[in-house]
């Protein structure tokens, strides 16, 4: 099976954000073919939740597992912690009240 770049994954996305009225940034732009991402949900209220994915080495399959949450500096700090591990990291911010992030649906595994 082919896998998609991580510069093409980030851009589908965006667009299923968008399409979906999430404002969506890109915080940092990491290596185009196979960068890791950290999406980071941003509540607006203070509070913060950072999604890396995870292969389950049980099933095979990639899933979205929560790195850190709770206040938005805490959680930022975590980034920080792992921009300075990774520099090929990708970091994704999301801006939603109600805490829709989209990573549970179909085809964003």
């Amino acid at each position: 099976m082919t896998r998609l770049t991580t510069e093409i994954w980030v851009a589908a996305y965006l667009t299923r954000c968008r399409l979906a009225t999430i404002p969506a940034f890109i915080l940092q732009k990491g290596d185009h073919t196979a960068g890791a991402v950290l999406v980071k949900l941003n509540t607006l209220d203070g509070q913060a939740c950072c999604y890396q994915r995870s292969f389950d080495l049980m099933s095979g399959e990639r899933q979205w597992v929560v790195l850190s949450e709770g206040a938005e500096a805490e959680v930022d700090a975590s980034i920080t912690k792992q921009k300075s591990f990774d520099p090929d990291l990708w970091v994704i911010e999301i801006e939603d009240k109600a805490g829709r992030h989209l990573l549970d649906e179909p085809g964003l595994s």
